[in-house]
């Protein structure tokens, strides 16, 4: 928390990565998972509201669009219990192949799971 009572900046951004990452975890193919991982490379936050301590909120998060190259941009957003947004990002990650430790450009059936209809949005609570 901080001064004022709210749940610090820093708080969110790793709110946002775990929310990025769980979605990975659950719409990635196990063979995708195993061979590459995705890193930040920017982070844009919009706080539109705050969150005290014992709110609830839930997050929801989808790829943008397809990537360009190793890149990719996702969106994770925070609703309060009344479904306002009270926090909005877009995040830039790169696909990096886990062997090599070099960037990887994301494969179309990489990239197919996160950009069709039953993944694309994935709410994480």
């Amino acid at each position: 928390m901080d001064e004022l009572g709210h749940v610090n900046n820093a708080v969110w951004v790793t709110w946002i990565q775990d929310a990025s990452v769980a979605h990975w975890l659950t719409a990635a193919r196990p063979q995708d998972r195993d061979r590459f991982v995705a890193v930040v490379l920017r982070h844009e936050v919009d706080y539109r509201g705050n969150v005290r301590a014992g709110d609830e909120v839930s997050a929801i998060t989808w790829v943008v669009r397809a990537p360009r190259g190793a890149r990719y941009a996702r969106c994770v957003e925070f609703h309060a219990e009344d479904g306002r947004t009270i926090v909005a990002s877009l995040t830039q990650w790169a696909l990096v192949d886990r062997e090599t430790g070099k960037l990887a450009r994301v494969p179309v059936e990489v990239a197919a799971p996160f950009l069709s209809d039953d993944t694309a949005q994935k709410e994480i609570g």
